[in-house]
């Protein structure tokens, strides 16, 4: 099959996008379309925030995939990763009719190699941490093209940055090793855990992908590591034994030199915080510690880059551009996004499904809401992940006040194990968490009114707080809906579809103090 060399301009040319949809292929098509490509795309029929990105570039998208949908014309193939070569009928065609094909993270390594490119990696962390090194670079209009893992506010709601082609940014993925496509002059790393237990059963099996990918720096390379995190620091201690050539900077609360942050201060609404390399302070309008640590992250990445660029000879520009640029950060999509607030409830939505992510994100919530009680309602994502780290999502939740579960959400990519479900987690986490009165008994299916209605109220009042389980999350809405109160916090958590549920409540709430017209 002949191999597409990507170019500056793509003037012409036909791509087609197979999963065009998700988050990262969206993006890719963004760039496509901004240098000047033709598009056509295919996808489930199901409705996603990116077909309105999809259709603001002109992508002409049909729903499903059959061959018929591969126009004569089409030049290229991009597909995500989601599907195989071997089983999607518009790659088995592209394939039959010598169409070149690419990944998308074939697509993002070809990218990569075109330009200086700075890769983002980490179990967690990585999609934040992308689009506040994307708000800084676009703060200060730097010539950069930026790829995260969500849609970005600062982004204008896109998952990419289109600021110009001398400098790379991209969010990368250690499933299945996919960042090993991507050839990077500086990499960003936020965390190294054990998870995606599917294709790395142990700790040691992902960490030597991680210290393979930093590897792959060039000479004189940069790596920037979180010194908080254990696994971060082994993967850079391990590479640094071998290529004592790469330039290597920690990052965060335990770190030596520029970038040890001190100063760190949480308020209400507000966190502040210094780092050793400026005398100022820079300010986050979202909560937790671990985004504190994001964002010195990012600050680290793009100095340099800054400095490469710019003719600043006081280097006072980056530092105010840098500090407005968090400042006025309002996260990205499924990362602590506000989804707004009704009838006194604030509704916030999170992607944190890692034990880890999940007990740091909670705690930055209490920390930075601190007069709100804080409901959580988790869905627990993957077989595989749910029953390797067990002990460790039940020990995640120290610090809710009230919580809900369901059931485990199943990835296309595994076969579901009938053995375990989301009731097996709920009874470790009810073991863990003792002083939470578990109302699953009182759980209805029926909208018009709680059972047992003074029962109830006593035990929604009781200030140890609760625990619920239900199987599917759209059958609590109506149940949780009653659990509700002025000040509370009511947050989705997890890589599964429970996010519904928030919208759901938040749009009741809004609907019941909405006059009839």
């Amino acid at each position: 099959m002949p191999e597409f060399k990507l170019a500056s301009s793509f003037g012409g040319i036909h791509a087609h996008f197979v999963g065009a949809k998700g988050t990262g292929m969206a993006a890719l098509a963004e760039l496509f379309a901004a240098r000047g490509a033709v598009l056509s795309g295919s996808d489930v029929p199901d409705h996603f925030y990116t077909d309105a990105v999809l259709d603001s570039i002109g992508m002409k998208l049909y729903e499903g995939f059959s061959k018929g949908n591969l126009d004569p014309s089409i030049d290229l193939v991009l597909y995500s990763d989601a599907y195989r070569k071997d089983q999607n009928p518009e790659l088995i065609e592209a394939s039959g009719r010598g169409i070149p094909t690419m990944s998308y993270a074939e697509a993002l390594g070809a990218f990569s190699r075109t330009t200086s490119s700075s890769g983002i990696c980490g179990v967690h962390g990585k999609t934040t941490t992308t689009a506040l090194a994307g708000s800084i670079l676009k703060e200060l209009n730097l010539p950069a093209t930026v790829i995260a893992g969500s849609a970005v506010s600062s982004f204008g709601g896109s998952c990419i940055y289109l600021g110009g082609d001398k400098y790379f940014v991209a969010e990368t993925d250690e499933y299945r090793g996919h960042f090993l496509n991507f050839s990077p002059n500086q990499i960003l790393l936020t965390s190294v855990e054990s998870d995606h237990q599917d294709f790395y059963p142990t700790y040691k099996d992902i960490l030597a992908a991680f210290v393979i990918f930093i590897g792959s720096l060039p000479p004189g390379g940069r790596l920037v590591y979180c010194a908080d995190d254990p696994g971060a620091r082994e993967a850079a201690q391990k590479v640094l034994a071998s290529r004592p050539d790469i330039i290597a900077e920690p990052y965060g609360f335990s770190a030596e030199g520029d970038w040890g942050i001190t100063g760190e201060e949480t308020v209400e609404g507000l966190s502040r915080f210094k780092v050793r390399a400026w005398d100022g302070e820079f300010e986050l309008h979202l909560p937790g510690r671990h985004l504190v640590m994001d964002a010195v992250g990012a600050i680290a990445l793009t100095r340099p880059i800054y400095l490469g660029q710019s003719n600043d000879k006081d280097r006072a520009g980056f530092w105010k551009g840098a500090r407005e640029a968090l400042g006025s950060f309002a996260g990205s999509k499924r990362r602590s996004e506000v989804l707004g607030s009704a009838a006194g409830v604030l509704f916030v939505d999170d992607y944190a499904h890692h034990p880890t992510a999940l007990r740091t994100t909670i705690a930055g919530y209490k920390t930075f809401w601190s007069s709100r009680r804080l409901i959580v309602d988790f869905m627990s994502h993957t077989y595989s992940r749910t029953i390797a780290l067990m002990d460790e999502f039940a020990a995640s939740f120290g610090d809710v006040d009230c919580l809900i579960l369901h059931d485990i959400y199943a990835s296309a990519r595994e076969t579901r194990v009938e053995s375990v479900s989301g009731l097996d987690l709920f009874e470790k986490v009810r073991a863990a968490r003792p002083d939470l009165v578990d109302i699953s008994p009182l759980f209805s299916e029926d909208e018009s009114a709680p059972p047992d209605a003074e029962v109830f109220e006593r035990l929604c009042d009781d200030p140890r707080g609760f625990i619920l389980y239900t199987r599917r999350h759209q059958d609590a809405a109506a149940f949780i809906q009653w659990l509700l109160r002025p000040g509370d916090l009511f947050a989705t958590m997890g890589a599964g579809d429970n996010w519904k549920l928030g919208t759901e409540l938040l749009s009741k709430l809004k609907g019941r103090l909405e006059p009839n017209v």
